[in-house]
């Protein structure tokens, strides 16, 4: 796949959600600072709050849990592990440097987690990538820089103000999904036009894999991440970036 120079990345996200029957207690953040404490020396605590929506597998009424997290961040504060109820995440913020590292930052993880815990199941697992793309134009021709974009017809202005275009894929019948969206963003610089494109592949089927398909469940979703990324942009963003030939 592509490589870039000024890669667009300001954020990638794996996270692990395992079953209710996973033996998890209050204890298993301390277990595992304890074991990663060398290179994340550093501690903090977080919130994060997610809102369950009902599907085919999992019927019901729609509900927000709040997972309180511990984080566990690099010298650099670059690189984060967090660890939650069932919850293992790993973020890795700009400078991305390539899928290399950050495969190996989250099998670093994973497999400290199934030492020290027993995974019986997984839930859900997600792969994100947050693009932050400025392009150096204070007005801009979407159809010029991105193939996925929103569609205004023959019978609508082109000028807007703002704009949010998304949509989801499914993957291997409906096990897997990925979310792309597309909006404008205020830029860094006055005399420039920014955009943030977002991609969140996830598998969406409750035990849709068992615990030791996990990492090659990541490999996958990268593959079929980097496939959407190189068609949601033209040729002259690949320049922009500076693709490696």
């Amino acid at each position: 796949m592509a490589k870039y120079n000024n890669s667009p990345i300001i954020e990638a996200v794996c996270e692990f959600k395992f079953g209710k029957d996973t033996n998890w207690d209050m204890t298993v953040p301390g277990i595992i600072y304890n074991e990663i404490q060398k290179e994340f020396p550093h501690k903090e605590q977080h919130a994060n709050q997610n809102i369950n929506l009902p599907t085919e597998d999992t019927p019901g009424e729609a509900h927000i849990n709040i997972i309180n997290m511990a984080r566990f961040l690099s010298k650099d504060k670059k690189t984060i592990i967090q660890v939650g109820q069932n919850t293992l995440s790993i973020n890795r913020l700009q400078p991305y440097v390539n899928w290399s590292e950050f495969s190996s930052l989250i099998q670093y993880a994973f497999n400290i987690l199934s030492r020290k815990v027993v995974l019986n199941s997984i839930q859900r697992v997600g792969l994100r990538y947050i693009n932050r793309i400025e392009i150096p134009q204070k007005s801009v021709i979407l159809d010029d820089y991105f193939k996925f974009r929103p569609f205004f017809g023959d019978e609508l202005q082109r000028n807007y103000s703002g704009f949010m275009v998304g949509c989801m894929f499914p993957f291997f019948g409906g096990r897997d999904s990925c979310k792309v969206e597309l909006t404008n963003v205020v830029p860094e610089n006055k005399d420039a036009s920014a955009f943030m494109l977002d991609i969140d592949y996830s598998l969406i089927k409750p035990q849709g894999i068992r615990v030791e398909q996990s990492l090659e469940w990541v490999d996958k979703a990268h593959e079929e991440v980097e496939k959407i990324f190189e068609g949601c942009i033209s040729n002259q963003l690949k320049d922009l970036f500076e693709e490696v030939k």
